[in-house]
């Protein structure tokens, strides 16, 4: 059974694939995925950059943001290269979701650019 939260980003993931070929991205090349990883504690966020990282992943540096309200939050991406397929995505998204339920940090999706 899947966990409600990673259906969630399973239906992001449907939704963002149908919205990028619609737009015209060229589906016929790889495209940069940035899955997101935040928490409010540095040290795990750390470990978990760390855990990806010795798993061979591409990760960016960890940032501190602002959320709305005001307060702050730890963050890094993990950078992959991808076709964009909806089912290929969705794989890796459940690894990536797996990976911070593991190291207990939030992932907030995945994102990608318009490939001309």
């Amino acid at each position: 059974m899947i966990n409600e939260e990673l259906q969630h980003w399973f239906e992001h993931t449907d939704a963002l694939v149908s919205e990028l070929l619609a737009d015209g991205t060229n589906d016929e090349v790889y495209h940069t995925i940035e899955h997101h990883f935040a928490s409010e504690d540095f040290d795990l966020l750390e470990k978990a950059a760390i855990a990806a990282f010795k798993l061979g992943l591409e990760i960016e540096e960890p940032e501190e943001a602002e959320l709305e309200n005001g307060d702050k939050v730890f963050a890094f991406d993990i950078v992959t290269e991808l076709m964009l397929n909806a089912d290929l995505l969705k794989a890796e998204t459940k690894k990536m979701f797996e990976l911070s339920q593991q190291c207990n940090v939030d992932y907030d999706g995945w994102g990608t650019y318009f490939e001309e």
